[in-house]
């Protein structure tokens, strides 16, 4: 309601966050001193690339606040959000000829960040799932290393199923979150 926040806990940046912390064939990989990173439309790629993702489309809003002062919201705050395409892959590394599915937005008076982007695909080992780094501005976000925090949001089940089941395009990720599951199951009753 509101009326109070949970911090997010602090996970891993990877896979393939192209914010100046990791490398790709020999090279530092950083989408975030790019022209045209700061947006709100994810599916298109950007500063000269021309690829555009496909899939079923997610708007997603995000709310950032302080939770040191009663859960304030943290206006003109930078989000660098990233995930796979609907087949697992993520633009840069699996498909070195893309940058969609990545972007910055920043946060309004209220903490908002709007994004409108595809509904992730699942890959073997992980379950759906969105990354994400906070910056305290657009200026401080030119790599990872001056992140506030970096961390993940997790599908839900029944959503990823849906997505999945209603679109065959998703079949891959279908298959790999049927196997993850079967993994699961494993770890859970042995």
């Amino acid at each position: 309601d509101g009326s109070s926040c949970v911090g997010t806990p602090t996970e891993t940046a990877g896979p393939f966050p192209a914010d100046g912390t990791n490398r790709r064939d020999g090279s530092t990989v950083n989408v975030l001193d790019q022209t045209g990173v700061v947006r709100q439309d994810l599916r298109t790629s950007f500063a000269g690339m021309t690829p555009v993702a496909e899939g079923v489309k997610l708007d997603l809003e995000i709310r950032i606040v302080d939770i040191g002062n009663s859960c304030a919201p943290l206006a003109g705050h930078a989000l660098y959000l990233w995930h796979c395409d609907r087949e697992g892959r993520y633009s840069l590394y699996d498909t070195s000829d893309s940058n969609y599915l990545r972007g910055v937005g920043i946060s309004d008076a209220d903490g908002r960040i709007i994004f409108t982007t595809v509904f992730p695909g699942c890959y073997a080992g992980r379950w759906p799932h969105l990354h994400f780094e906070v910056f305290v501005s657009a200026e401080n976000a030119g790599n990872g290393s001056d992140s506030l925090l970096v961390s993940q949001f997790a599908l839900g089940d029944a959503v990823c199923r849906s997505v999945y089941d209603a679109d065959p395009a998703y079949a891959a990720s279908k298959a790999a979150l049927e196997a993850d599951v079967v993994v699961v199951n494993h770890h859970l009753f042995f």
